[in-house]
């Protein structure tokens, strides 16, 4: 005898044929201007701590005079007058590290480069006192540099952090992500969106204190930087990120649901047998 399927279990098959491929398949149409884009981590890897950065006097200073001094190093690669992405993990960055009962230049240090080399360390000042102003607290460890000879394109390259200008928009494609660096260099850990845990911010400091290297980041999740588009009248590739992780939410979520009524279809069908 043929066995009739219940309607939730083929609702939720006909949604699944109609919009669970482009959720959850590999988007086959990245923008060409993403390519080369993301981050590849080097966990491991020690950074050259030799390489200059222009401080806020406007001399250049050496990365080894923020390491080495047994405090692990939370680093990110922004860019000051980024529109979007870079406000938002500077002000995601500040947020948990006012949760953590830790102090910038006691506990750890945080160095914040920008990656454009127009930008002078008087807009890294001005940045540093916008981004300090909401932190609430003295953080004399928290150190901003523009960048000096093309030094932060290695360094990018070394914790493998890519990204990419766009000549027609002059701006930066990047992504999301702040890298954890043991006292010695090493790249310990990645932490990627724009908001973090702070149970998981002070544990990648630990561990990295004690010169421990994290595991691969398998599960993450990368936000996208890239040109406003005034057609569609927001930044699109970020949208279509944020997009996509909403309806793998909105799937599960219609997921449950159906497979709630599809247990309450079970238990009434012995019940009306009963009754018959």
């Amino acid at each position: 005898m043929t066995r009739i399927l219940p309607a939730a279990v083929v609702t939720w098959m006909l949604l699944l044929g109609s919009v669970s491929a482009p959720v959850w398949a590999k988007d086959p149409e990245k923008p060409r201007e993403l390519e080369g884009v993301g981050v590849d981590e080097q966990l491991g890897r020690t950074i050259d701590l030799n390489l200059e950065f222009m401080g806020l006097d406007g001399y250049p200073k050496a990365l080894k005079q923020y390491f080495r001094q047994g405090r692990p190093v939370i680093l990110n690669l922004v860019y000051y007058t980024c529109p979007m992405l870079c406000n938002l993990v500077l002000n995601g960055e500040t947020a948990v590290l006012r949760e953590i009962p830790w102090t910038p230049g006691k506990e750890y240090d945080v160095i914040t480069i920008s990656i454009d080399p127009t930008e002078t360390w008087n807009l890294a000042a001005n940045k540093r006192q916008t981004v300090l102003s909401s932190f609430d607290r003295p953080a004399p460890g928290w150190h901003f540099f523009a960048d000096y000879q093309g030094n932060v394109k290695k360094l990018a390259e070394q914790v493998g952090w890519r990204y990419k200008f766009d000549a027609k928009t002059q701006q930066y494609a990047h992504s999301s992500a702040i890298m954890i660096l043991t006292p010695e260099g090493k790249v310990s850990r990645y932490l990627y969106g724009i908001r973090y845990k702070p149970q998981d911010v002070r544990l990648a400091l630990a561990e990295a204190g004690e010169e421990k290297i994290g595991p691969l980041t398998v599960d993450k999740l990368l936000l996208w930087c890239f040109h406003y588009d005034p057609k569609a009248g927001a930044y699109v590739v970020a949208a279509t990120n944020v997009m996509k992780a909403g309806g793998v939410l909105t799937m599960l979520a219609i997921g449950l649901f159906l497979l709630k009524m599809f247990r309450g279809e079970r238990k009434a069908v012995p019940q009306l047998a009963v009754n018959q």
